[in-house]
């Protein structure tokens, strides 16, 4: 498969907090990088749409300990942390979805509470392709809303890594991706735009 017309990129969260050293490190986050940037590369000369997707928090997130959340406080809106990895390049066309923008709501995926979906049809966007942070939690949500939307959806093996708070949470998140439609592929960086089908046996390259 390659990029082709009906197709768009969606880019989770690859955000300072979520990379080593942030407040909310995935492990290996850093290492997507540098491949992201080859498929917006792609994208971006297909003239396909690029979306970038962000958590936005505001101070006082409910997903935040403090706030008796999960989570550290992590991707404050304005704050460094929660500027893209300095790394992503970022493409000027790219659109941005900013999202859990309120205090009192939580949104794992970048359909939850954006206007992405109605933006994605007003390009005609029949299939997503889906890379980024976490594959457990935010990449998961936004796969299976892409799915209950009704897109084709291709998730890229190599393009995303999971959190596993619990060992093989990255592993789980995949099946259910699957199950619920998602194909699973690999970016092929020596073939430029091409996306290479694995097919439903391929293990988790990417999940951590």
């Amino acid at each position: 498969m390659r990029v082709r017309p009906g197709d768009a990129l969606v880019v989770v969260d690859v955000q300072n907090d979520f990379l080593p050293g942030g407040a909310l490190a995935v492990p290996g986050g850093d290492e997507v990088v540098p491949l992201l940037n080859e498929v917006m590369a792609a994208f971006e000369q297909g003239r396909r749409p690029v979306v970038a997707s962000r958590d936005w928090h505001p101070v006082n997130h409910c997903s935040f300990r403090a706030q008796g959340g999960p989570w550290p406080s992590h991707c404050v809106a304005g704050t460094t942390g929660a500027d893209f990895a300095p790394a992503l390049r970022v493409p000027p066309t790219t659109i941005i979805i900013s999202k859990a923008v309120t205090a009192d709501t939580d949104a794992y995926s970048a359909f939850a509470g954006t206007d992405l979906e109605g933006r994605l049809r007003e390009a005609r966007v029949t299939r997503v392709v889906v890379g980024g942070l976490a594959t457990d939690y935010c990449v998961l949500n936004t796969v299976l809303d892409a799915r209950r939307a009704g897109f084709d959806v291709v998730l890229l093996l190599d393009a995303v890594r999971a959190v596993n708070v619990h060992p093989g949470d990255g592993d789980r998140a995949i099946a259910e991706m699957r199950q619920a439609g998602a194909s699973a592929t690999t970016w092929t960086l020596h073939q430029g735009s091409g996306i290479r089908d694995q097919g439903p046996g391929i293990g988790d390259r990417g999940s951590g």
